[in-house]
């Protein structure tokens, strides 16, 4: 840590800092889902009336799709800047896009009103949106890690994962007040502005303590004469091709892993569950989540152990631990789903491994290219598997009820293979490590 020992506690500044950004962050993924949750009331909004119920479904989940493909383009393009300007802010772009693309869609005219004119902006919007979000995840991590001492530096960034469900959360409680509160034809009448409007609101809240958080030491202390007079936006690209395709390379599979366990078991578990598992409704999503609520604690434990433990060995554990529970968790529903809250809870818990991966996402590049790294590892990975896995593990689904089990087994041994590949590393380069 520049001008700090690595061995300093962590100061009333850092703590502040890893609040802004978890709560900065849980209010990004609920705008991120609102999507997710709303598929079917905004393709009825924004697109020609259609009695075949897949054909709706298929454009909303085409909708969400959008975010993910437009993911990379942000974090790309915008994300070199933040390693050229600043991390703060490339930050308050992020948060500013955010909240206007929402508060933009929330006073948007429907298909009834402007006719093709509507879906097309929506699509608009949503591709800003989208590529806003694929900018601001890699930078909540960056931003943190870059605030705190070195010894917080995993717990840190799992705690900013962790905010991350919290945002599930709070999309699970509010859109399930949301669906009580308005019938299905008040929600495709007016009612679906209502999420967006709340999104914009709370991704404007941040913007008012915005003057007491402070650009990362670590920008600060890149020495100017060398690295940070360059005004040339090609020149993270540049550097990061030239010296950093390994850890490319093990930022994509890393990514593959988190982006992996979290899609399944967060955003598409239930889904496949129900294709060929009959379970009672208000119980399974019950279920969910406290599954959530249990993976937010082992985002943290996994974080805390891998402080103060090697990480290669946490990972193999935690790896061979996730793919234990997730085919108890399958056998289970297959003898009839009795005990599916403690199954649910192991799960979640055990799939919060993915807490302790950013810390090391982090450390692979070197300060002056480690926003461009991370943006275009996390979201290039990111929306491969946003996009084919929702689909391909769909259909899969149908075919073999084991499905999810099976590709999250696959993964787990990813997660193996690189925990005894960093197990046997060396030494990391320095978070100050500048080529």
């Amino acid at each position: 840590m520049p001008s700090r020992s690595q061995y300093a506690l962590m100061s009333a500044r850092d703590k502040n800092v890893v609040l802004f950004i978890s709560f900065t962050s849980a209010v990004v993924f609920f705008d991120f889902l609102i999507y997710l949750y709303m598929a079917d009331i905004i393709s009825a909004a924004f697109f020609p009336a259609n009695t075949n119920p897949q054909v709706v479904k298929l454009q909303g989940l085409g909708l969400f799709a959008v975010g993910y493909l437009a993911r990379p383009i942000g974090g790309i393009l915008f994300g070199r800047y933040g390693d050229i300007k600043g991390r703060k802010p490339i930050l308050l772009l992020s948060l500013i896009v955010t909240a206007a693309s929402l508060l933009a869609m929330a006073f948007l005219p429907t298909y009834a009103q402007w006719g093709w004119i509507a879906p097309a902006l929506f699509i608009f919007l949503r591709l800003i949106q989208g590529m806003a979000y694929g900018l601001y995840v890699p930078l909540a991590w960056v931003f943190v890690a870059e605030h705190v001492p070195r010894q917080y530096l995993s717990v840190a960034c799992s705690y900013v994962t962790a905010s991350f469900l919290v945002g599930v959360l709070f999309s699970n409680a509010f859109f399930m007040w949301l669906s009580t509160f308005m019938t299905t034809d008040q929600l495709t009448d007016y009612g679906w502005r209502l999420p967006f409007l709340v999104a914009a609101v709370l991704s404007f809240l941040p913007l008012l303590v915005w003057r007491l958080v402070g650009e990362t030491p670590f920008f600060l202390a890149l020495d100017k004469s060398k690295i940070g007079t360059s005004t040339s936006a090609s020149e993270p690209f540049t550097i990061l091709f030239k010296h950093c395709k390994h850890s490319i390379f093990v930022g994509m599979v890393l990514t593959l892993v988190i982006s992996s366990i979290t899609s399944v078991v967060i955003l598409l578990l239930p889904d496949l569950i129900e294709i060929n598992f009959v379970l009672d409704s208000d119980l399974f999503g019950f279920s969910h989540s406290l599954g959530i609520i249990f993976m937010i604690f082992g985002c943290i434990f996994y974080g805390m152990v891998s402080n103060h433990e090697n990480f290669g060995k946490i990972l193999v554990v935690g790896s061979v631990l996730l793919i234990a529970q997730m085919l108890a968790f399958f056998y289970h529903l297959q003898a009839g789903g009795d005990y599916i809250l403690i199954m649910y809870a192991l799960l979640g818990f055990c799939a919060g491994i993915v807490g302790m991966v950013p810390a090391i996402l982090v450390q692979l590049f070197p300060t002056n290219v480690r926003l461009t790294g991370m943006a275009f590892c996390y979201n290039i990975t990111y929306g491969i598997v946003g996009v084919l896995v929702p689909f391909g593990l769909g259909y899969a689904t149908t075919l073999i009820s084991f499905s999810p089990a099976l590709y999250i087994t696959f993964i787990g041994f990813i997660g193996i293979i690189m925990g005894l590949y960093f197990y046997n590393l060396p030494e990391y380069k320095k978070i100050d490590h500048v080529i």
